[in-house]
């Protein structure tokens, strides 16, 4: 694949997450679609373009920028283990200063969870796999590929809190802030079972990378 064959599918991938999450467009799509199939969708669309973009990086000109070293792998590991207990923490509880919670509406700032220390988890998560693959990928097509991502992940912190204040209105949001913040640093989980539960969906997860890369990505992890 050609640069200019990378470079069209890097600006498919931002318009195709960035269009559909236009205020204007997304009322439409929402109203047509249901809230729940607009979420599920535009999850597939990302996932699938997120696949076709680390496709065209494999097939771009090969340009070494720096070797690989074993220490990167193993920085590579840690950080996608990290990667998956924050996901496992996060997917599926409510959080009403990103994206990637459920059951907004019933968020209790003074049992945060992980939000007390990360208001964007999944953000987190994935400047953290960007970083890590960063770091062990030094080809030219790759370190473009992993450096825009994960500078994606950093700005759309900004990006995301601004829509969100937008959203709640600043007194709501700022309130919301002060009393997560105001939890105790280590809150206790409000269950234990749920807490173990996804610890150990979090380790399953990385497992599953693991054995999955080689097959998926064609490159094994280990």
């Amino acid at each position: 694949m050609s640069w200019l064959g990378f470079g069209g599918v890097f600006a498919a991938f931002f318009l195709t997450h960035s269009i559909p999450v236009r205020p204007a467009v997304k009322s439409r799509l929402t109203a047509w679609l249901g809230p729940r199939t607009f979420t599920i969708g535009y999850s597939l669309l990302s996932l699938a373009m997120l696949a076709l973009l680390i496709w065209a990086a494999g097939r771009a000109p090969a340009v070494s920028l720096w070797p690989q070293m074993m220490w990167q792998r193993h920085l590579a590991h840690l950080g996608m283990l990290a990667a998956c207990l924050i996901l496992a923490a996060s997917l599926g509880r409510p959080n009403p200063f990103s994206f990637g919670g459920a059951r907004n509406d019933r968020f209790d700032p003074a049992h945060p969870g992980i939000l007390r220390h990360l208001r964007h988890p999944v953000l987190v998560a994935l400047a953290l796999w960007a970083g890590v693959h960063l770091a062990v990928n030094g080809d030219l097509a790759h370190v473009i590929l992993f450096g825009v991502l994960g500078g994606f992940a950093v700005l759309g912190r900004k990006v995301i809190d601004r829509r969100k204040q937008r959203v709640l209105g600043p007194d709501r949001w700022q309130a919301l802030l002060h009393a997560t913040q105001a939890a105790p640093l280590f809150p206790a989980p409000q269950s234990w079972a749920g807490a173990a539960l996804r610890l150990l969906a979090g380790l399953a997860a990385f497992v599953a990378l693991l054995a999955l890369h080689p097959i998926v990505i064609g490159v094994a992890a280990l």
